[in-house]
């Protein structure tokens, strides 16, 4: 009859341990990242992809516009473009993030990643920008990043990886240590007719929306330019990082924290239904 308990007991234990165990492993699974949802979107959704090709297909119609308008003595039509989840979509990235169960935009991981060229034309993208080319409008490309002194030939390495149109160099814009891109979209607009801005960010096209730490604020600032979007501004959907964050955390790369979490959580419970 001992023997016998001692077996049951023995078996049972096994049992809990191994149910413990599974539970333990669903858990680092799927855990409680943030970031699961957005990036299986940016990995697998056919309306993410769709997004990109309406948004070249709106600025393309755009350039059409302006070529058909444009008469001698005019200035030269440009576009003016963010090149980061606009031109090309860093998806290895944050699947590198996700594979390490990170649930905040990593830098140190972003800056190691960059120069591998692990990029991928955004979809509509290739078509776009050739389409420019061909057609004589000027492509200025303007990029807010900072991997040392060599981030210029790695942004360079990039758009060359992906074949993309670069007239010279000084259609490369590379900010290391701002994100404010106005002061270079000005510039280009004294010498040439752009005929449309795109990006993924509202930063991305005036500097006015970079505001930290007020959610009403910033939407109000993007209502006073609702004719805008569509028009001049043709924005790409980026639900994993951007300016949108700094307006929740004050930052727009909070740091990974349990407060910072907590943060996002009420954000993301901004409207609620109390089901009681």
């Amino acid at each position: 009859m001992t023997t016998l308990f001692l077996r049951v007991f023995k078996t049972l234990a096994i049992c809990s341990v191994f149910s413990t165990s599974v539970a333990i492993a669903d858990k680092n699974v799927m855990g409680d990242n943030p970031l699961l949802y957005s990036v299986a979107w940016k990995q697998t959704a056919a309306e993410y992809q769709a997004l990109y090709y309406q948004g070249f297909n709106v600025a393309r119609m755009h350039v059409e516009a302006a070529l058909a308008n444009h008469k001698e003595g005019d200035k030269p039509i440009a576009i003016v473009s963010d090149f980061d989840d606009t031109l090309a979509q860093p998806l290895a990235y944050w699947g590198d993030l996700v594979n390490k169960n990170l649930d905040f935009f990593d830098d140190s991981i972003w800056d190691k990643w960059i120069p591998t060229n692990g990029m991928i034309a955004s979809p509509g993208a290739k078509d776009f920008l050739d389409f420019c080319d061909e057609n004589g409008v000027e492509i200025f490309y303007i990029t807010s990043r900072d991997q040392g002194e060599k981030t210029v030939e790695y942004a360079l390495g990039n758009i060359r990886h992906l074949k993309f149109p670069l007239k010279d160099e000084s259609h490369l814009t590379v900010l290391r240590d701002t994100s404010n891109k106005e002061k270079r979209q000005d510039e280009i607009m004294k010498s040439y007719d752009v005929a449309v801005f795109l990006g993924d960010n509202l930063n991305d096209f005036r500097r006015k929306y970079y505001i930290k730490g007020d959610i009403e604020g910033r939407i109000a600032k993007m209502e006073e330019d609702r004719d805008m979007y569509g028009m001049k501004y043709v924005l790409f959907p980026n639900p994993t990082d951007g300016q949108w964050l700094a307006a929740i955390f004050g930052q727009s790369e909070p740091s990974a924290s349990d407060k910072n979490r907590l943060i996002l959580k009420k954000a993301a419970s901004k409207t609620a239904w109390d089901n009681k």
